[in-house]
């Protein structure tokens, strides 16, 4: 099945309003119109990659053009510099893959990006396999879906999977352009949204806006892209009221762990824990210390075409690359990134952990924690922060409630942390920057 069908066969009449932006609302006709006067337009041979440069609702018309004449959608975010769009234009690659739809990057926290394709038939089964559960409540055939808010470009999967989740849900759209706390607000009350996703940078964007007073009417917002700390999880549903349901996923397996409304519920004291395995996936935790830590492995029914065969176990097991823990109540904890972890002369420092600590202290406005080398002890933790905070300070608040091995060795100033297009630190960056 193409995934265009969740457009062309979306419950809405041709006059409904289907997509909504900040500026105005398309009906679902209109929305259409532009996709076929789109697909008219594409100058390529069916299963080619089309490189397509655009956002918001652009993004969402190329897409579905793309399918509409046949050929596989290449996003390029357009927010990166001229350099990096060229360069992005540059690697499109040939794509074989039968029913191929989208081809995306991985976020080059670690290496160089690479190409991950999705196909049609793979990308609908994870969008319904998160869907069933919903689908099995009553209450989601009582009244129509309330509008699915975007607020994440539409460059990244991310925003394409949020954007046909929706579509599938037979919901309304919601598109943001660009986040910023007021606007997400206005849109949030503008659209009674309950319940939508956002990246952890944005709820610590929303956590440090004084100007917000409200967020109501919602309830329950997904965390997404990247993993967001505890404290800043606590924070935002005692500021707002608004209890955040963690996640857990990749580009190349869709998302495999997260939370549901019955979990929040019924387990409010794991906020933070990124939920519990999905219907049809399995997880383990290879090499677990002592704490139980290892790495997670996760096999979900579908991955994306071209996994790297040195990911993936005899058993079918995909290794994330992610440190996690499972509690006794089956809920996930990731810990960190394998690569990020810092061998302090044998001890474990979880850069995670650190920089939740030093996130709580007045006038740090963003940290991050990463490895540097050390002749005596292999590697040390260094950290990189925004704010005005006082040495003193910061490593008072370290060794106040963390062991004093996990204490960084220096705080770096910066003025900003560098990120990828989904908000992850590049820590690969701030240590040829800082060491």
């Amino acid at each position: 099945m193409s995934l265009l069908a969740l457009l062309i066969e979306h419950p809405f009449e041709d006059g409904d309003h289907l997509v909504h932006t900040p500026d105005r609302s398309f009906t679902k006709a209109e929305v259409i119109e532009r996709v076929d006067e789109f697909a008219s337009s594409v100058n390529a041979a069916p299963g080619e990659p089309v490189p397509v440069v655009a956002d918001g609702l652009d993004a969402l018309v190329a897409m579905f053009g793309c399918w509409r004449a046949g050929v596989v959608f290449v996003p390029i975010n357009p927010r990166q510099p001229d350099a990096a769009i060229e360069n992005a234009k540059a690697r499109t690659v040939e794509v074989a893959q039968d029913g191929a739809a989208f081809v995306l990057w991985t976020s080059g926290t670690t290496g160089e990006p690479k190409p991950i394709v999705h196909t049609h038939d793979a990308y609908l089964e994870l969008i319904d396999r998160v869907l069933a559960p919903l689908r099995a409540k009553p209450a989601h055939h009582a009244r129509p879906p309330s509008p699915n808010l975007i607020p994440v470009s539409m460059a990244l999967n991310a925003g394409i999977y949020n954007a046909l989740f929706g579509l599938r849900a037979g919901a309304p759209l919601v598109l943001m352009d660009r986040f910023t706390p007021p606007d997400f607000a206005t849109l949030v009350q503008r659209h009674h949204i309950r319940s939508t996703v956002l990246p952890p940078a944005a709820i610590a964007m929303l956590n440090e806006d004084p100007t917000i007073e409200s967020l109501a009417p919602l309830k329950y917002v997904r965390s997404i892209t990247a993993p967001l700390s505890p404290f800043q999880a606590r924070r935002f549903t005692d500021r707002f009221g608004v209890f955040v349901l963690n996640g857990y996923g990749q580009a190349e397996t869709g998302e495999v762990i997260g939370w549901t409304a019955a979990d929040a519920k019924g387990h409010p004291e794991r906020i933070g824990a990124v939920g519990r395995a999905h219907t049809g996936v399995d997880i383990r935790i290879d090499q677990p210390d002592a704490n139980g830590v290892g790495e997670l492995l996760v096999r979900p029914p579908n991955t994306a075409v071209g996994l790297d065969p040195d990911r993936t176990t005899d058993d079918g097991f995909v290794r994330t690359g992610d440190l996690a823990r499972i509690d006794d109540a089956d809920f996930v904890w990731i810990e960190g990134r394998r690569s990020d972890l810092i061998n302090r002369g044998g001890n474990k420092v979880f850069p995670d952990e650190v920089e939740e600590v030093l996130a709580s202290v007045a006038g740090v406005r963003d940290v991050a924690v990463f490895a540097a080398p050390d002749d005596r002890l292999g590697e040390v933790p260094l950290a990189a922060v925004v704010g005005d905070a006082t040495d003193a300070e910061l490593d008072a608040a370290v060794r106040t409630h963390l062991a004093a091995y996990k204490a960084p060795v220096a705080y770096r100033r910066v003025d900003a942390l560098p990120r990828s297009d989904v908000g992850k630190v590049l820590r690969r960056r701030l240590r040829e920057e800082l060491v």
